[in-house]
C-alpha cells in the first residue's frame, strides 16, 4: 500500500473541508443575498389608477424583480407582511429646499450663518423628509454647493436622506427674486454668473456651463419676482426670453432640464416660449398660459402648501421685513386657486411644495390641498409618482412599482383614496431595497 506523504495528508484534509464548506457558503450566500418579498394588501403601482389587491413585490438588492399576484414564495428571502396597508412608489416632491428652513430672522440668517451650518441642518430635514415618504426630491436651489455635498453624501450612504437632483444657485436677474436686495450694498460683494446672477444670454450660457461644471443635476431660474425677496415686486418678469432662451439651449446641449419659478403671466408665457420644463408656482396663470403649457406639454409644479405657509406666516407681527409681508398676503392665498384652473384646463401636473418655505417633513399635506381644489386622490398620488418621475427626466428608475424600477416602496395603513390625509403620516418608507421606517418608527441601524 502506498505510504501518504506529509504533504498529501494535509492536502487531502483541504480538499475534504473544500468540499465540507460549499453547502455552509451557498446556505450563507442565500442568507446574504437580500431578498425580500413585500405582500400588498393594496396597491397603487404609479402606472395606472387602477388599484391591484393582494400582490406580491418581489425585491433584490436594491431593485424590484418582479411584481405577482398573490403571496408568491422565495426560499430564504425576508417577508415583509404590509396585507393591512396600501403600497405606492416612494414619492417624490419636485420643489424642495433642503438647506434652507424659513424663519423670523431669515435676513440675518443670510449674512451669519455659515455653510457649514447649513450642512449640518440639512442633514436633518434630508432625513424627516425620507421618513415622511418621500424617496426622492427635486432640490431647486442651494447657495455655495451644500445640495451638491449632500446629495453626494446621501449617494454615498454617509446620511439617511431623499434620492436628490440639484439645481445648485438658482439663476436670477439683478435685483431678482435670486439676488439678495434690501442690506447695505457695501457688506457683500456684487455677484455675477458664478453665483447666479444673469444680466445677458452670454451671461446665461456662463452660468448653466459653470453649474454643470459643478455638479448641478438640472437649472433653476426665477422668470418672474417671488415673495420672499425684498428687492422686486413678486410678479413682474424679469428675464427676457433672450436671456431664457439661451439658458435653456445650453442646458439642453448639456442634457439638462430647466425649471422656472413664475407668478406672474407674462414671465411665465415667456419662460414656457423658451422651452423651460416645468413652472413652479403659476400663481397668475391666464388662459393663454394654460393653452402653452398644453402646447408645450410644460409642467405646472403648484407648491400649494408654500402659498398657505407665507400666507399664515404674513398674520403674525413681525415675522416677515413689510415688503415680504405684503406679497405674502396678497400672493400666498392664489396659488391654490390657480392650481385649481390650470388641472381643469388640462395642464400635466408635477408635485412639488417648496419644503424650507414650511418645515421639512411636512409635505404630505400638499395632497389634501390638490384634492381640495378639485384633483381626484388617485391623481394627486399620480402627480407625485408617475408626473414627477416624468418631469425629472427619470421614470426609467422611480416612479412606479415595476420590474427593473429601484426598490422604493412607501405604504399607508388604510386607504388614502377615501382619506387623502393618511399621506401625512407613511408607516412604511424602503429607499432602494432599504428599510428605513417600520410600524410608523424609523428603523435604527
Amino acid at each position: 500500500m502506498m505510504k501518504l506523504t506529509r504533504i498529501q495528508v494535509l492536502l487531502s484534509i483541504l480538499f475534504v473541508a473544500a468540499l465540507l464548506a460549499v453547502p455552509m457558503m451557498q446556505a450563507s450566500s442565500m442568507q446574504r443575498s437580500n431578498v425580500k418579498v413585500v405582500y400588498a394588501g393594496r396597491l397603487i403601482d404609479g402606472l395606472s389608477s387602477t388599484v391591484r389587491t393582494n400582490v406580491s413585490i418581489i425585491i433584490d438588492n436594491s431593485s424590484i424583480r418582479e411584481v405577482r399576484d398573490g403571496r408568491a414564495t422565495v426560499e430564504g428571502a425576508e417577508v415583509i407582511d404590509l396585507s393591512d396597508a396600501t403600497v405606492m412608489p416612494g414619492l417624490i416632491d419636485c420643489h424642495t429646499h433642503l438647506t434652507m428652513q424659513l424663519g423670523r430672522d431669515q435676513l440675518l440668517n443670510e449674512l451669519i450663518l455659515r455653510n457649514s451650518d447649513r450642512a449640518i441642518t440639512a442633514t436633518v430635514y434630508a432625513r424627516r423628509t425620507l421618513m415622511a415618504g418621500f424617496t426622492t426630491v427635486r432640490d431647486v436651489g442651494s447657495g455655495n454647493f451644500v445640495d451638491i455635498s449632500l446629495r453626494n453624501a446621501i449617494n454615498a450612504g454617509t446620511i439617511p436622506g431623499p434620492r436628490m437632483f440639484v439645481a445648485t444657485e438658482a439663476l436670477s436677474i439683478t435685483g431678482g427674486h435670486g439676488d439678495i436686495g434690501g442690506i447695505r450694498e457695501d457688506l457683500l460683494p456684487e455677484p455675477d454668473y458664478r453665483n447666479g446672477i444673469v444680466n445677458s444670454p452670454e451671461d446665461g450660457v456662463r452660468a448653466v456651463r459653470y453649474l454643470a461644471k459643478y455638479g448641478a443635476d438640472h437649472i433653476k431660474i426665477t422668470a418672474t419676482g417671488g415673495v420672499l425677496s425684498i428687492a422686486d415686486s413678486g410678479a413682474g418678469q424679469q428675464f427676457t426670453f433672450e436671456e431664457i432662451k439661451a439658458i435653456v439651449d445650453t442646458a439642453r446641449l448639456l442634457d439638462r432640464k430647466v425649471a422656472a419659478h413664475a407668478h406672474g403671466a407674462e414671465g411665465m408665457k415667456v419662460a414656457i416660449r423658451a422651452g423651460v420644463a416645468s413652472i413652479e408656482h403659476g400663481t397668475y396663470l391666464d388662459d393663454e398660459a394654460i393653452q402653452l403649457f398644453k402646447k408645450h406639454g410644460t409642467y405646472l409644479v403648484p407648491t400649494i402648501i408654500a402659498g398657505k405657509s407665507v400666507e399664515a406666516a404674513a398674520k403674525v407681527p413681525g415675522f416677515f421685513p413689510p415688503a415680504i409681508e405684503a406679497k405674502a398676503r396678497t400672493i400666498g392665498p392664489l396659488i391654490q386657486g390657480a392650481f385649481a384652473k390650470a388641472y381643469r384646463g388640462g395642464v400635466k401636473i408635477a408635485f412639488g411644495t417648496d419644503a424650507g418655505v414650511f418645515p421639512h417633513g411636512q409635505n404630505g399635506k400638499e395632497f389634501e390641498y390638490m384634492v381640495e381644489a378639485g384633483m381626484p386622490a388617485i391623481e394627486a398620488i399620480l402627480a407625485a409618482t408617475r408626473g414627477s418621475s416624468d418631469l425629472i427626466g427619470h421614470s426609467e428608475n422611480i416612479g412606479s412599482i415595476q420590474a427593473g424600477r429601484y426598490a422604493d416602496l412607501v405604504a399607508v395603513k388604510g386607504d388614502p383614496l377615501a382619506d387623502i390625509k393618511l399621506l401625512q403620516n407613511v408607516s412604511f418608507v424602503m429607499k432602494e431595497g432599504r428599510v428605513y421606517k417600520r410600524d410608523g418608527k424609523p428603523v435604527v441601524e
